[in-house]
């Protein structure tokens, strides 16, 4: 169903910002794996700058998880509410930011509620599922005055900072085309489908929740604005369909202290399964998508994702009017048994003498030879985070006392990059289900 034509509010002056401390309060809205993130990281390296004052979950278990990890720290114990006094947290609270990891179908409802309460808002990927999650959070921006940033980590990459000054440089002219293919291996790609991300109404399917990072990369790649988007795809790898797959495919929750205390035992008392077989019944979303996207500048991009791939990466060609780029990354070079529900290790490790771990990029422009760019640092999901976690926790606070420093690549992601990024997805979604190319604008959210 398309959103009603999204009418720009009255402008209003919003609550007047508080004057800029050294300190900032924050709060954290769900509780997962996810959030540990964003806790340690107020609780330790940034806790000359940010006091986590409250936490707020479904599950009693995994509010004491951070709790106790806060005071371990040696930081306050911050107050602990369930997810249904939101509202209360906050007018008991008044936090300066708030955090919002909860599940995606929830970043609406709760980054509409920390803005129209005076807080500033970092929300994990995706920004929301929907069109109507879309206009309630811009609405919400409009009308409130406050930030939003969205925590596209990737961006913070070297490797991808890497390719975006090649194509900010004019290296390639200006782009004609983009083709993008990520893999996810069978420990990373089945980790979807034991979790609540196998719901295609609670997470939007792979297509918002994962490819809103690959998505998100290409405008910021190319500076463009998505037009249209046909989108092919299914589930054809995991689900009932494809029967048992067998104890390759098990994930033992006691394996992992963490991942124990957070979902097994009394965590699971809410009902919540984080060790789902992929291959039982339920599943709602795919695991083969292949999309064809246009732009606004005419540019075209073809995209493809597989969530049960022999090794986990992804491969980037930018064609331009002077030449081509090329990005090629391996995270993981292949998964043996006894791995199930690994993470990627980011190319640390050089494992397999045809598919070696880590990133190149090449440039090529016409009438030259091909010239291979240096890539810095291991450039993966833990290095973009720790950089990003300086630039959001720190914003407040200038260059000279441990602010972020001038950014010219404009890493930083905000509420209308958020949106660009599902608005792919979102209309993708809508072209699996009627077989017809989406207008973007056809959403009704201005971007």
């Amino acid at each position: 169903m398309t959103s009603p034509p999204f009418a720009a509010p009255a402008t209003e002056a919003g609550p007047t910002p508080a004057p800029r401390r050294t300190r900032r309060r924050y709060a954290v809205v769900g509780t997962g794996h996810r959030a540990r993130l964003y806790t340690d990281a107020m609780t330790g390296e940034h806790a000359d700058v940010a006091d986590l004052v409250a936490l707020c979950d479904t599950n009693p278990v995994r509010l004491a998880f951070h709790t106790e990890r806060a005071r371990r720290a040696g930081a306050d114990v911050p107050a602990g509410y369930d997810a249904h006094d939101v509202g209360r947290m906050l007018d008991e609270v008044r936090p300066d930011v708030v955090v919002v990891s909860s599940p995606d179908r929830m970043h609406a409802e709760h980054v509409a509620a920390a803005l129209h309460h005076g807080a500033d808002v970092v929300v994990e990927k995706p920004l929301t599922i929907d069109a109507a999650g879309m206009y309630t959070i811009l609405a919400a921006a409009r009308t409130s005055g406050r930030q939003v940033t969205v925590a596209h980590n990737y961006r913070y990459a070297p490797r991808n900072a890497a390719l975006r000054q090649v194509v900010a440089d004019g290296r390639i002219g200006d782009v004609v085309s983009v083709h993008f293919e990520w893999l996810l291996d069978t420990a990373h790609g089945a980790d979807y489908f034991r979790r609540w991300h196998r719901d295609k109404a609670t997470s939007g399917g792979l297509l918002v929740h994962k490819a809103s990072h690959h998505f998100d990369l290409v405008g910021w790649w190319t500076q463009d604005v998505p037009e249209s988007v046909y989108a092919r795809g299914g589930l054809r790898f995991y689900g009932e369909a494809a029967g048992d797959g067998g104890p390759r495919y098990a994930l033992d929750l006691a394996a992992d202290p963490e991942l124990a205390s957070l979902y097994a035992g009394d965590a699971a008392t809410d009902g919540y399964r984080r060790d789902r077989d992929p291959f039982s019944p339920g599943a709602t979303i795919e695991d083969t998508l292949s999309l064809l996207v246009g732009y606004r500048s005419g540019a075209s991009m073809t995209y493809s994702l597989t969530a049960h791939s022999p090794w986990e990466g992804y491969r980037v060609a930018i064609n331009g009017t002077r030449g081509r780029a090329e990005l090629d990354v391996v995270e993981r070079c292949h998964t043996t048994e006894g791995l199930p529900g690994a993470r990627p290790d980011d190319g640390a490790s050089a494992c397999c003498e045809v598919r070696r771990g880590g990133g190149r990029l090449v440039v090529q422009e016409h009438w030259g030879r091909a010239v291979e760019v240096p890539l810095v640092g291991s450039a993966g999901h833990g290095e973009g985070d720790a950089a990003m976690l300086h630039d959001v926790l720190r914003d407040h606070l200038p260059p000279s006392e441990g602010g972020p420093v001038a950014d010219p690549l404009g890493r930083r992601a905000g509420v209308v990059d958020g949106l660009r990024a599902v608005a792919v997805g979102v209309a993708g979604n809508r072209s699996l289900a009627t077989g017809q190319v989406v207008p973007v604008a056809s959403l009704g959210i201005p971007l």
